[in-house]
């Protein structure tokens, strides 16, 4: 098993990665991604964990739709938790995955009995003795370089064979700086793709279906999180009124900023981002 250096992770990452932490425990799920709501819930209506384990179901279904006819093997590049994984095994298909976390590489064995092979190690240090049909993405292109990535994948392909990406992208180059601004600008990798041989096969794009997770995980957090933290805050400001006092200088100094960023999320994800199904191939 390849073991992964040291990564220097970028703020915007970690933030999404504390956000991936509080949906996994949120979720109770095998899968880390938005969803895929099928049909638009109306203004007003109240969403429910059941409901989004649906639309989380809906959205491996959705994916599984762009992968083309005779893909045997397939490489699941920061392949999370396993919920991706399982399912293309179920449906008879040959998978490895991947991933530079640990926790994540736990979890991925337990959901898969074992019997998916994965690799702790970044995509760009990853070595396989082997090429794959199919090289999918599923939520994890936004943790490396656009070049990094579309070399990456045209060195583990042959000709013919296809890369899967499913993933927020922005296309408002103005936005640089957030919790989203680490996702890439979808001209950027458009470009990269091409360049390294690569042309669009098929590609739809799916915000209207995914942006509801983002509205229930919001809810949630204001209902369940910020209230969790209101009483503790109460209740030490009662007993032990300094620490309080330090605590309120830090929340304005360290937290206020990415919390009420946070709760933003989904005019920000609405004013500067997109999220795009894409199938490319190699050119032959």
């Amino acid at each position: 098993m390849q073991k992964s250096k040291s990564i220097n992770i970028p703020k915007a990452t970690r933030y999404q990665n504390a956000a991936i932490d509080y949906y996994m425990g949120l979720t109770g799920s095998s899968y880390l991604h938005y969803g895929y709501w099928e049909v638009i819930p109306t203004i007003g209506k109240e969403l429910t964990l059941t409901d989004l384990r649906e639309a989380q179901a809906a959205y491996t279904a959705k994916l599984f739709s762009f992968i083309p006819e005779g893909i045997k093997t397939v490489l699941d590049v920061g392949c999370g938790i396993g919920g991706n994984a399982k399912s293309l095994c179920e449906r008879g298909l040959s998978v490895e995955g991947l991933a530079p976390d640990t926790i994540q590489q736990e979890k991925f064995i337990q959901n898969t009995n074992g019997k998916v092979p994965f690799y702790l190690t970044t995509f760009e240090e990853f070595q396989s003795s082997h090429s794959y049909d199919l090289v999918l993405l599923s939520e994890s292109s936004q943790y490396m370089a656009v070049e990094d990535l579309a070399q990456g994948a045209a060195r583990l392909l042959n000709s013919g064979s296809y890369l899967l990406i499913a993933d927020m992208m922005r296309f408002d180059a103005s936005y640089k700086e957030g919790i989203f601004s680490n996702c890439h600008l979808a001209n950027d990798l458009q470009t990269a793709l091409e360049k390294a041989g690569f042309k669009l096969v098929k590609t739809e794009d799916i915000s209207k279906s995914i942006a509801p997770t983002i509205d229930l995980c919001i809810h949630n957090f204001q209902t369940f999180g910020l209230t969790t933290f209101k009483y503790i805050a109460d209740v030490v400001k009662i007993a032990v009124p300094p620490i309080h006092t330090i605590g309120s200088w830090a929340f304005k100094r360290w937290l206020d900023k990415p919390i009420t960023e946070g709760l933003a999320a989904g005019e920000i994800f609405e004013s500067h981002l997109c999220y795009q199904i894409q199938l490319w191939q190699l050119s032959t």
